[in-house]
């Protein structure tokens, strides 16, 4: 496994639409790899392949305690979306900026592992914030474009209280 540099700010990569992935290769396991110790290493909840340059439908995400752990998502589709919860959040690819942005509390979704298998899931709270963010990327969003107006901070914080936080909203 390596780490991966994420990409910031204006780069292009953050605003395409991530390809779908109709088969999965030996170097797109170990990019999901990568993209896992690259999110951990930063101290994030949440990576999308096109954070780190690549624009293919992947995402990795682990909320932490009380979360299910690393989900390695393929070609993931929300399908599902009920309630609603306002949350700050921040991103690895925006760093210093946070928002408080309005997302389904609960999601249903179909996505695929690293051997294209299928399965589905339901999240709440926080783990459906954060696959939202994600499946987000894939699209070329980024939580800006959804902030509350008014509500984008600039923030300059160290990264154990940036995670400490996003678990506890």
């Amino acid at each position: 496994m390596a780490r991966r540099m994420i990409r910031t700010g204006d780069d292009p990569v953050l605003r395409q639409i991530a390809k779908p992935v109709p088969q999965m290769t030996n170097a797109l396991r170990k990019l999901l790899d990568d993209m896992a110790e690259t999110m951990y290493a930063a101290d994030g909840i949440g990576l999308a392949a096109n954070q780190v340059g690549i624009a293919k439908r992947l995402v990795v995400v682990d909320i932490g305690e009380g979360g299910p752990g690393l989900m390695e998502l393929v070609n993931p589709e929300i399908f599902e979306r009920q309630g609603s919860q306002v949350s700050s959040e921040g991103c690895l690819s925006l760093p210093g900026l946070r928002g408080d942005v309005e997302r389904a509390k609960f999601i249903r979704v179909r996505a695929y592992d690293r051997y294209l298998q299928p399965f589905e899931f339901e999240a709440v709270d926080l783990l459906a914030r954060c696959v939202q963010h994600e499946v987000d990327h894939l699209d070329g969003i980024l939580f800006t474009d959804h902030v509350l107006p008014g509500q984008l901070r600039h923030e300059v914080e160290s990264k154990s209280r940036s995670r400490v936080e996003s678990k506890g909203r």
